[in-house]
């Protein structure tokens, strides 16, 4: 169903509605609160405060923006707020979870298999940048947002955000090549 449609129904008073957002952009923004507090227990908190910001703020989102990157934008902020006012512990998170209730041919669990150890390794070397740096990787190539969008998500400058880009995908080869090297 279309988002605006979905937004409409909230504001109308219909709030499960509300659960498609809930749905549809949790994961993302389960990752984007860890790659800034490094902490999933901590990142699931923000998301939860996030979408509680969101759904009493829904009547200020601006129709002609994705709601994604508005979104993200309170994710990212609730995340930079909390970091500043707590101290978090690193752990591991896995994006990308393997569904073993479906049957795969051999082949296709070879498959499953190497994208699983690939995953693990993009998501060990992006454990080793800096969290700003991991972040905007995330947000551009996992979630496809845009360098505007980004810019509207973490308040950076265009340019700021396109010479952090080259530099983090510069160290992350540098870091999955010495991985693989092991």
């Amino acid at each position: 169903m279309d988002e605006k449609r979905q937004i409409e129904k909230v504001l109308k008073g219909d709030t499960s509605a509300f659960g498609y957002f809930v749905d549809t952009y949790q994961d993302m923004a389960v990752t984007i609160a860890y790659r800034v507090c490094g902490n999933k227990q901590d990142a699931e908190d923000i998301v939860q405060n996030a979408f509680v910001k969101a759904f009493h703020n829904l009547h200020t989102f601006r129709a002609g923006s994705k709601f994604s990157t508005w979104f993200y934008r309170i994710v990212y902020n609730t995340a930079i707020t909390e970091i500043r006012t707590s101290a978090y512990n690193t752990e591991f998170v896995d994006y990308k979870v393997i569904d073993v209730n479906d049957s795969y041919s051999d082949m296709d669990t070879m498959i499953q298999i190497e994208e699983h150890e690939r995953a693990e390794m993009v998501n060990n070397a992006l454990e080793k940048l800096p969290k700003d740096e991991s972040l905007l990787l995330t947000l551009y190539y996992m979630e496809d947002n845009s360098v505007k969008d980004i810019v509207l998500i973490t308040g950076l400058s265009e340019s700021n955000v396109k010479v952090k880009l080259h530099r983090a995908r510069k160290r992350l080869s540098d870091i999955l090549g010495s991985l693989m090297d092991k």
